[in-house]
C-alpha cells in the first residue's frame, strides 16, 4: 500500500488529489512541516530534500509532487492522457513544477513572510507569478484542460497552487484570469477535489509560525547547527 506523507500546503494537495480522483489505496501519514519532521534523518531517507509531499509504494520511494503524479499515472495508467499528447503533458508538468510553482512560493514568501524592506524582491516575484498566470491563461483559451481533450495529471498538478491564487497574487486571485478561472472553478467543483480538502483534518498540525516553524520551514536563512 502506497504510504502517503502529507501535509496542507499545495504540491501535497496535488498528490492528494490524484489519489482521491482514482481511488487508490494509501496511508496517510503526517508530516508536520511546522514542527521540522521534514528534516530528520529517517524522513531525508524517503526524501533527501526534506519537502513534502513524498510516497513510499512497495520499497520505491518517490519525492516531488509532480514526479509523484508522473511515477502513479505511469504504474497505473489513470490520469495520464492520450500517447499523442505525451510531449505536451510534459512540457506543461515542468512548465508547473519549474516556473508556475516556485514562483508563486516566492512570492507568497516575499510578500507574506520576509521582512519589509524587499520591494525589489516583491515586485520581481510577483510579476513573474502574474506571467507565468497569463501563459496559462492564454492557454487556457477555448479549452476545457491544460491537455488533449481530458482530465489529466496536467490539471491535477496545476490546481494545487491555483487554488493559493489570491495568496500568491493578492485579494484580485482569478479576476484578471478568466480562461484559469472557469478552468479552475469546473476542477475545483469536482467531488474529489472537496474530499481532498477533507484529507487529514483530523490530525493536528502546528498552526502557529513561531521561531521554531521559521528554522523548519526556511532553515538556509539560518547557520547550520
Amino acid at each position: 500500500m502506497i504510504k502517503f506523507y502529507f501535509h496542507h500546503t499545495p504540491n501535497p494537495m496535488k498528490v492528494a488529489l490524484f489519489l482521491e480522483e482514482t481511488g487508490l489505496p494509501f496511508e496517510l501519514v503526517a508530516l508536520d512541516t511546522l514542527k521540522g519532521e521534514q528534516h530528520t534523518p529517517e524522513y531525508r531517507q524517503i526524501n533527501p530534500n526534506a519537502k513534502a509531499p513524498a510516497i513510499e509504494d512497495d520499497g520505491t520511494r518517490v519525492f516531488d509532487s509532480n514526479a509523484i503524479l508522473m511515477y502513479l499515472s505511469e504504474k497505473t495508467g489513470k490520469l495520464a492522457g492520450q500517447p499523442g499528447d505525451r510531449a505536451e503533458m510534459l512540457s506543461w508538468l515542468m512548465f508547473i513544477a519549474s516556473g508556475l510553482g516556485p514562483y508563486s512560493g516566492q512570492c507568497v514568501h516575499f510578500r507574506h513572510a520576509a521582512p519589509e524592506g524587499n520591494d525589489y524582491a516583491v515586485n520581481r516575484y510577483l510579476r513573474e507569478a502574474q506571467r507565468h498566470y497569463e501563459v496559462l491563461d492564454t492557454h487556457l483559451a477555448g479549452r476545457e484542460y491544460i491537455v488533449g481533450e481530458e482530465y489529466t495529471i496536467a490539471d491535477v498538478s496545476a490546481w494545487g497552487w491555483i487554488d493559493k491564487a489570491p495568496v500568491v497574487l493578492g485579494e484580485e486571485g482569478l479576476t484578471p484570469y478568466p480562461n484559469i478561472k472557469r478552468w479552475f472553478d469546473s476542477i475545483n467543483s469536482r467531488p474529489a477535489a472537496a474530499r481532498a480538502r477533507e484529507m487529514g483534518k483530523n490530525i493536528t498540525f502546528k498552526k502557529e509560525f513561531d521561531e521554531e516553524a521559521k528554522r523548519a520551514f526556511f532553515p538556509s536563512n539560518y547557520p547550520k547547527v
